[in-house]
């Protein structure tokens, strides 16, 4: 028996703004979909053109306040090979929510405050 990873998922409450976050800020392109028939739910598959792995948005039409995310100390971690051009990009964007220079990396926020971890490619 051999496990492997798949998908991580968030839960979003504004798809579109979600979709372009992710498009713009990491070049993240929607692989696949699946909406619910009676309409209650989406599910949004985003990859990177290079890994299997994938990040799943899901937007739950009956969910009305803003995600509870604890201490947010779970994330999401994305390499990237040019990590200066990238940073500049996300001050640009307004995203950066979390700098660490001592370790070479930074975080950044999406539209629902789920925080990216943004690393060296080769660190």
């Amino acid at each position: 028996m051999q496990f492997r990873f798949d998908h991580n998922n968030y839960n979003v409450r504004d798809l579109d703004k979600s979709l372009a976050f992710y498009k713009e800020a990491l070049g993240l392109q929607e692989i696949r979909r699946k909406v619910a028939e009676d309409g209650s739910f989406i599910l949004v598959y985003l990859g990177d053109g290079i890994t299997p792995h994938s990040v799943e948005l899901t937007w739950l039409r009956d969910f009305d306040r803003a995600y509870n995310l604890g201490d947010n100390e779970i994330h999401l971690a994305m390499k990237v090979d040019d990590f200066e051009g990238a940073y500049q990009k996300h001050k640009e964007m307004g995203v950066i929510c979390f700098e660490n220079p001592k370790m070479g990396i930074y975080f950044i926020a999406d539209p629902d405050g789920y925080w990216i971890e943004i690393v060296p490619q080769n660190r």
